[in-house]
């Protein structure tokens, strides 16, 4: 089939990917206006966009997806099918009228499960031990659609964000381009969503990687892992924030020492902090402004003494 591939971030990446190596043809990848990028905050082309550049396929950039002005531009592609990955933006209803074979979307979780922005962040801090993703009809409520494929991915107990990300988006490409040949042949089963049973991932927010210490260590971990590798998660020290990129869960000698309390701090044992319930080892940090360092060479130049608190500002 002819498709129109709307994607933007690296998520999207593999699945543009395994499209143009499969037998359909990509006729156009609609994606993101240019965005400043990275610590010198300079304009660049997303993943997507460059990816289509190097395999020959025609690019757009709408700022918004006007109809007077990008109802001619798309229908003179001629696509079939849209395909959506994480393009970052609600499509219109015209839009959504406008291909013969309508539009359907690669979800980075087992709807309705995590319907929202961040379905991925959202399962990691929440200690889920499996997603998956969902190729689904693109309707006009949110990540509401029928399913027309499912498949189930692993998170282990110590896995980031970025890990998971990236063994969904494989996983993806893979379902997508499947579901895509079954589609070239005829109509294939969808199955409805219950929209009793959905639950929401809502965009994540930067305070939402204050670390209270009061709460289990367990949670804390998922936290720090969850938001890796952004926003971070973070705490403050007597020197100011401190942003946690690894964590464990360690062995509670059973400690009655307050939230927040470092229990042992130093070249020689590392980094432990009493949490609510149980403790836990901070594995590698980051002093604001500073490099991110293993445990053991930040506090050679970063004492944090056992006693020592770390709360809110």
């Amino acid at each position: 089939m002819r498709i129109a591939f709307f994607g933007t971030p690296g998520f999207a990446v593999p699945t543009l990917a395994a499209l143009l190596g499969s037998s359909h043809r990509v006729v156009v990848v609609v994606t993101q206006p240019d965005r400043p990028r990275g610590r010198g905050q300079r304009v660049s082309a997303g993943p997507v966009k460059a990816l289509a550049l190097d395999a020959g396929v025609p690019v757009v950039q709408p700022d918004t997806l006007a109809r007077e002005t990008w109802e001619p531009a798309l229908h003179s592609y001629s696509a079939e099918l849209g395909v959506v990955a994480a393009y970052g933006r609600i499509l219109p209803d015209w839009l959504l009228t406008l291909l013969p074979r309508g539009f359907i979307n690669v979800h980075a979780s087992l709807l309705p499960c995590y319907r929202g922005a961040s379905p991925i962040h959202r399962a990691v801090m929440n200690g889920d031990r499996e997603t998956g993703v969902t190729i689904m009809r693109v309707v006009k409520a949110l990540d509401a659609g029928a399913r027309l494929a499912t498949t189930r991915v692993p998170i282990g107990p110590d896995d980031q964000t970025d890990r998971v990300e990236h063994a969904l988006a494989e996983a993806g490409a893979r379902l997508l381009v499947e579901t895509v040949d079954r589609l070239a042949r005829g109509p294939i089963p969808e199955s409805p969503q219950d929209d009793s049973a959905a639950t929401y991932a809502p965009r994540i927010r930067k305070e939402e990687g204050l670390i209270d210490w009061a709460r289990p260590a367990r949670a804390i971990h998922n936290q720090v892992r969850g938001l890796h590798p952004w926003p971070h998660a973070f705490t403050y020290g007597p020197a100011g924030r401190l942003i946690l990129h690894r964590t464990r869960v360690g062995i509670d000698p059973g400690t009655a020492a307050a939230p927040g309390t470092v229990l042992a701090g130093g070249r020689a044992e590392g980094l432990t902090v009493a949490t609510g319930e149980g403790v836990l080892e901070v594995l590698d940090l980051q002093a604001e402004g500073g490099r991110v360092l293993p445990a053991r060479d930040f506090l050679a130049g970063h004492p944090l003494p056992p006693g020592t608190r770390l709360d809110t500002p």
